[in-house]
């Protein structure tokens, strides 16, 4: 049989906090199990392990979760609730407050980036942003 593949997600102590605050942010989301040592949740029909590992791993941006968006507004609401006690970097790449790296992208992306008259302009436009803008990424 074969079974899913999912990511586990190591924090010092804060497995249950985390896992109820992306619970908070994403909609179709809930807490699936939990023990001292694990939180098992799922994010939009996607199932993460939350480890209360201790403090010698950190994250970097060598690993992040995107989050397709198909309105300004959702891109908007994500971009807020996980930058608060985070950090903005630019592409619409970001840290939350417990270290993890996500996209926040317009779902409408690949297929801009795959016209080729067109993908220059949208890669140089979205260089130049923080959070992504839908309208000026489909203008361009």
């Amino acid at each position: 049989m074969t079974h899913p593949i999912f990511p586990c997600l190591w924090f010092d102590g804060k497995a249950k906090e985390v896992a109820t605050f992306y619970c908070s942010v994403f909609k179709e989301s809930k807490i699936l199990s939990e023990n001292p040592m694990v939180v098992m949740f799922e994010l939009n029909g996607s199932k993460f392990m939350a480890l209360n590992g201790g403090p010698q791993c950190k994250f970097d941006e060598a690993v992040s979760f995107v989050v397709n968006c198909d309105t300004q507004e959702e891109i908007d609401d994500y971009w807020e609730k996980l930058t608060e006690g985070g950090q903005e970097s630019q592409c619409g790449w970001l840290k939350d407050k417990y270290g993890v790296s996500w996209q926040i992208v317009p779902s409408i992306l690949g297929e801009l980036m795959s016209e080729p008259e067109r993908s220059a302009r949208v890669v140089q436009a979205f260089m130049g942003m923080k959070k992504l803008d839908m309208k000026v990424l489909k203008n361009v």
